[in-house]
Formats: C-alpha cells, sequence, structure tokens
C-alpha cells in the first residue's frame, strides 16, 4: 500500500473515487466544481487544500482531502480533513487509519497539530475507527439555511 500526493496522471481514478464518495453522502457536484477541486489539489503553488490516494497493485482505493486554515484560538493553522474515502471492496484492511495517520504526520511536518473531521452520526463502520484514532468532541454542527 502506497500512500502519496494525489498528480495530475490520477484524474481518472480520483474522479471515480470521489463520485462514489458523493454519492455515499446522497450528493452530486457539477464536472466545474470536480474540475476545479482537484485543479486546486495539484496546484503546487498553494498549500492550503491537499489531497492524498491510497493505492494498491497500481490502483487508487482510497483518498483523503485536507485543508489548511487558520484559527482565532491559535497563532498557527489547524487543519481540517473533509474527505475520506475507501472504495468498499478494499475495506476492513487498515487503508482508511493509514490515510488519516498520513494527514497526521503532513500536519505535523507542517506544525500545525490540531485535526479534526466531521462524519454523520449514521456511519458507524466510520466511527467504530475514529473512537480509536480520535477523541469525539461535544459540538453540534450548525449549517447557514439555504436562500
Amino acid at each position: 500500500m502506497d500512500i502519496r500526493p494525489l498528480s495530475q496522471a490520477d484524474y481518472k481514478e480520483w474522479r471515480k473515487l470521489w463520485v462514489s464518495y458523493l454519492d455515499f453522502y446522497e450528493t452530486s457536484l457539477n464536472d466545474e466544481v470536480i474540475d476545479k477541486t482537484f485543479n486546486r489539489f495539484i496546484d503546487k503553488r498553494q498549500a492550503k487544500q491537499n489531497a492524498l490516494v491510497a493505492e494498491k497493485s497500481s490502483v487508487l482505493v482510497g483518498l483523503v482531502h485536507y485543508i489548511y486554515h487558520p484559527h482565532n484560538w491559535k497563532i498557527e493553522d489547524v487543519c481540517y480533513l473533509q474527505d475520506l474515502f475507501v472504495a468498499p471492496e478494499n475495506r476492513g484492511q487498515q487503508i482508511a487509519k493509514m490515510l488519516i495517520e498520513k494527514v497526521y504526520e503532513e500536519a505535523d511536518k507542517c506544525e500545525t497539530p490540531t485535526v479534526y473531521w466531521l462524519t454523520q452520526e449514521f456511519n458507524a463502520p466510520a466511527r467504530k475507527l475514529y473512537d480509536k484514532i480520535a477523541d469525539l468532541t461535544p459540538f453540534i454542527k450548525y449549517a447557514r439555511r439555504d436562500k
């Protein structure tokens, strides 16, 4: 298993994983948003939006997207792990754990020790992993209503 940064050559496989992730959450994005997001990830001129992929036998089997941003209670940036997905046929092999741990490693290199993420309450398999490698916080998320 190789956990590595996303590259231009990964577009087709990354897109397949990304769309599967979006399907899991019963949502979709238009091509313009998908392409812009991919291009941000591979743009070497920026360091805020990042993507790593899990590659097994030359095939992408997982992805993680993470974003560095300022925080009003800290001097250093914090890291928001926004998206994490492993292809269903590859689950149960610790791939998600390896992807999260690689984000931790990358955040540490950037002197950004705070890494956080959200998940849906019903996502029991993921929460089982998260409970082993992170602390559940008491915060409840609110989002602006659609206009």
